[in-house]
């Protein structure tokens, strides 16, 4: 920091040693035209000059998609599906694994493996859901 307008009574921005952030401080001290001692203006400490700590690069957050890989495997499967085999959704059917079937609100759907007792997973355009069965 060599500015050769700065005096004596001047404000700099520095990092304060107990405030542990970077505050408004007045100069009380300067050698060869380098604040060499300041007072923070927040905790009235005095203290030798530190230079201000640069601000943090604020991570910026990816938003990953959870269904991203189902919807990528719906595009592929979709063009290999038979809908003249489509069966209407009831939660009181039974369904075998590669079945298709139409959901209300869901739409066209297959049915990718048994998920347990009375459950399957199945594969919507829009991701994969469990759904329930006989």
């Amino acid at each position: 920091m060599q500015d050769s307008n700065l005096s004596i009574g001047d404000q700099v921005e520095a990092r304060c040693t107990k405030c542990r952030k970077n505050n408004e401080h007045t100069i009380l001290l300067i050698e060869e035209g380098v604040p060499f001692k300041v007072e923070c203006s927040v905790c009235n400490r005095q203290h030798k000059y530190r230079t201000p700590i640069p601000p943090k690069k604020v991570a910026v957050k990816r938003v990953v998609d959870p269904n991203h890989a189902a919807k990528k495997e719906w595009a592929i499967l979709r063009p290999e599906m038979n809908m003249t085999k489509v069966t209407d959704y009831s939660m009181t059917a039974a369904y075998k694994v590669n079945a298709l079937l139409n959901h209300t609100d869901f739409g066209i759907g297959l049915v990718q493996r048994i998920a347990g007792d009375q459950k399957v997973e199945v594969l919507f355009e829009d991701g994969r859901k469990i759904m329930r069965c006989r």
